[in-house]
This record gives structure tokens, C-alpha cells and sequence, in this order.
């Protein structure tokens, strides 16, 4: 009962703060109630301090047939999820520039159907950061990875609660391509003799840059032009947005323009390290991305 109770004022809360759910989505898993989606992130964040705890005296785990599993897995989800958003964008006549609540009939809840997916797909993928704690890459959990992958759950829930389809649509589509490019890298990359034969790896770090700087430029487009969808959430959602391309671009400059020093040079030996294809900024920055270090 008085978890109950507890439910109930946080969730009055949130609506006093947000207003009316769209009820299109009530009932849907997870949605209903925010504290699965707090507890969830909570979990994770509590399963990263613990987790470095246990694994400070032990050997890492290699996980090998478990990270192309699990990559694979990421990979198809992203395939289907771009490919049932184009779809069903094109049956809705969507507007690129600006798109509503609920002009598109069916069509919008098929879109908020595939974001369902997109929102759960980020508890999933706080397996990424498991795995780094199991292969004991402590080093790779930065503030960047954490940031990016706990509150990228908590804005999809709202996401879905709110605007589950109309201008919502555009940042998930072009994520889950990226994704189809970066999670097939990451499992292919774990298998030795596959190795050379991924050309692709280099585009990866300025693919996902124009992927956030797209989607700036495709939500403050809604914002000069309006078509009815909240302002609010634009603003938020560029703001957001903004706070990964300054990280992201940081991590561009320490990764791809500092030079070497000389000394630098002859004292590292050339590596190639395999780390489910994540560089420990980027990973964070781009929800899992690029493991790039520039050959030194």
C-alpha cells in the first residue's frame, strides 16, 4: 500500500508538470507508471558501483560469444525499427519539416508502436555498460557514457507518454541507421577474421555527428515553421541535443586532431584493442558508439 501510494504521487506529479498523457499509449508496458523506468536506471547505476566492486580483485571476463550475440541482437532490432519507421512515415504522408499529433490516423500509432521499441531498446542497451564492467574497462564508464545512456531511458519514457509520434519520428530513424552501421561493426569486430574487412569503421565517428546535428536542425525547423507539435518539447529536445555535440565534439578534437608527441611515437606500440567497438568517450556520447582510438 504504500508503494502504491508512493506511485500514485509521483505519477500526479508528473502529470501536474507535463499535463494530459496522451491516452493512445495507456495500458502500454512500462508507460503507466514512471517508477519502473526510475527504478530501472537506478538499478543500472547501483549495478555499475557494484559491479567495479566485485570485479576489482577478479579476472575479467572475455564474453566473446556473448558480445556477438548481443550485438547482433542490437543490430536487428535497429534494421527493423528504421525500416517500420520509413514505412510507416510514408503511409501517414508525414511532413519532414513539421509533423503533428494526430493528423496521420493509423499511421501514428503504428509510429508509436516502433517508438515503444526505440524507448525500451535503451534499457537493453545498458548492457553495454555491464559488459564493460564484467571485462573489468573501467576506464571506459566515463561521466559521457552514463549520462547519455541513464537519461536517454527516462526522455523516451516521457517521449512516449506525451509525443509518441508526429515530429518525434525523425531523431529515432536516423539513430536506429546509425546503429545498423555501428552495432554489425561491434559483433563483426569481435571475430578476428572479419577484422579487415570492415572499411567502415573510419566514417563511423562523422556519421554519428551529423546524425545529432541533423536532428538540431530538424527540430528547431518545427520551432521557426510550427505545425502544432509542443514547443516546449522542441526546445528541450534541442538543448539535449546540443549538450551531446559539444561532448561529442570534444571527444572529436582529444581523439582525431591532438597529434602525437614524437616521444609518444616511439614509446606506444602499435595495438589494436577490441572493446565491443566502443572508444570509452565516444561509446558514451553517441549511446554506444565508435571504439576509434586513432593508430598511434
Amino acid at each position: 500500500e504504500t508503494l502504491k501510494a508512493f506511485d500514485r504521487e509521483v505519477n500526479d506529479f508528473v502529470d501536474y508538470m507535463f499535463g494530459p498523457r496522451d491516452p493512445r499509449v495507456r495500458g502500454w508496458f512500462l508507460l503507466d507508471s514512471y517508477l519502473p523506468t526510475f527504478f530501472l536506471t537506478g538499478a543500472y547505476l547501483l549495478c555499475i558501483w557494484l559491479g567495479n566492486k566485485f570485479m576489482k580483485n577478479r579476472p575479467p571476463f572475455s564474453l566473446r560469444p556473448h558480445l556477438i550475440v548481443y550485438n547482433l541482437g542490437i543490430t536487428l532490432l535497429s534494421f527493423y525499427m528504421l525500416i517500420e519507421l520509413i514505412l510507416a512515415t510514408w503511409e501517414g504522408g508525414y511532413n519532414l519539416q513539421c509533423q503533428n499529433l494526430h493528423s496521420a490516423g493509423e499511421a501514428d500509432i503504428r509510429v508509436a508502436k516502433v517508438l515503444w521499441w526505440y524507448y525500451f531498446s535503451k534499457v537493453i542497451e545498458f548492457m553495454d555498460t555491464i559488459f564493460f564492467v564484467l571485462r573489468k574497462k573501467s576506464s571506459q564508464i566515463t561521466f559521457l557514457h552514463v549520462y547519455h545512456h541513464a537519461t536517454m531511458f527516462n526522455i523516451w519514457w516521457c517521449v512516449l507518454n506525451w509525443i509518441p509520434c508526429g515530429q518525434s519520428f525523425f531523431g529515432p530513424t536516423l539513430n536506429s541507421f546509425i546503429h545498423v552501421l555501428m552495432y554489425s561493426y561491434y559483433g563483426l569486430s569481435v571475430i578476428p577474421s572479419m577484422r579487415k574487412y570492415l572499411w567502415w569503421k573510419k566514417y563511423l565517428t562523422q556519421a554519428q555527428l551529423i546524425q545529432f546535428l541533423l536532428t538540431i536542425v530538424h527540430t528547431l525547423s518545427a520551432a521557426v515553421k510550427p505545425c502544432g507539435f509542443p514547443f516546449g518539447c522542441l526546445m528541450f529536445q534541442s538543448s539535449y541535443m546540443a549538450t551531446l555535440v559539444v561532448l561529442f565534439i570534444n571527444f572529436y578534437i582529444k581523439t582525431y586532431r591532438k597529434a602525437p608527441s614524437r616521444t609518444a611515437v616511439k614509446e606506444t606500440p602499435v595495438t589494436t584493442e577490441i572493446k565491443n567497438g566502443f572508444h570509452k568517450d565516444y561509446f558514451a556520447a553517441a549511446n554506444g558508439l565508435q571504439n576509434n582510438k586513432k593508430a598511434q
